[in-house]
């Protein structure tokens, strides 16, 4: 069924939902991250992407024929986004804490939000989220410069993603962009397919790849456009500006990574940043996978 005609849900579930999705996709991380010493991240993503691809593909089951040249232009430049921002981040993951790479990749939207309000002083707010960046640094035992910049470049896919998103809904309806663009971004990632296949045999690896790829990408994704029937884009917005302090909280639940307090006050620098500028945004940060 697509999404458009799904019943509208309440709006405490619609909140519940987004909720939800913020959590998934930040336990799929921490899940992914336990087992990097046994695969290369980059394999684990290019598994990632492929199940839920297969899972959207059935799901969506996309109408291919008919198409222009500029639908397919924005789709696949779509599923570039979103390979890059898949690819990165799970580097980053390699090198960083996950509440520090996700605060850094917070960057982006934040970026697409303060841009999109408008408003001179929304320059307080990037100045704000500038700050808890330069505070993460504080504690060097927890900090490298690599997977620093693999934050940044998933923040630049990130909000590539969020300005391809809106074109690519107008011109595939439901989930049929989205499942075309996964397999864009699984060919993205395809060279890193030699970090796992070796490991394609190991039950315990393709039932962590399938686990990732659904509370990463399909969970959350569904919540998330449930939840817009309901709530507008800005305050999905607002409630997706949990998602650094989410990202800290299940890395130490799940992997047992510990930040400092400089750490902590940095993430909720970064957190009131989005939430101020999301709140006068047009365009707050968007349903994603990731």
């Amino acid at each position: 069924m697509s999404p458009r005609r799904l019943p509208r849900p309440p709006l405490w579930v619609a909140i519940g939902l987004v909720v939800v999705g913020v959590v998934s996709v930040q336990a799929g991380a921490s899940i992914a991250k336990r087992i990097f010493d046994e695969v290369d991240p980059s394999g684990l993503v290019w598994l990632r992407l492929a199940v839920s691809t297969v899972v959207l593909l059935a799901i969506a089951r996309p109408r291919l024929t008919g198409r222009s040249r500029a639908d397919w232009i924005t789709v696949v430049a779509f599923g570039v986004c979103l390979g890059v921002m898949n690819w990165s981040i799970y580097q980053s993951f390699a090198r960083i804490p996950i509440g520090i790479a996700v605060t850094i990749e917070f960057l982006g939207p934040l970026a697409i939000a303060v841009i999109g309000s408008h408003r001179s002083r929304d320059l307080l707010w990037a100045a704000l989220a500038g700050a808890g960046v330069v505070l993460l640094g504080v504690e060097r035992t927890s900090w490298s410069w690599v997977g620093a910049g693999f934050a940044l470049l998933a923040g630049a896919g990130w909000a590539g993603y969020i300005l391809l998103s809106a074109g690519t809904g107008r011109r595939w309806e439901g989930l049929d962009g989205l499942s075309v663009a996964s397999i864009v971004a699984t060919a993205v990632v395809t060279p890193g397919l030699p970090g796992i296949a070796h490991r394609l045999g190991d039950g315990h690896i393709l039932l962590t790849g399938a686990v990732v790829g659904l509370m990463s990408s399909v969970v959350p994704y569904s919540a998330e456009i449930t939840a817009l029937r309901r709530i507008r884009p800005a305050t999905l917005g607002v409630l997706m500006s949990l998602e650094p302090a989410a990202a800290a909280l299940t890395a130490l639940l799940i992997v047992g990574e510990r930040l400092g307090p400089v750490q902590w006050i940095a993430i909720a620098c970064v957190v009131a940043a989005s939430v101020g500028a999301t709140r006068t945004s047009t365009s707050g940060p968007a349903p994603r996978i990731d």
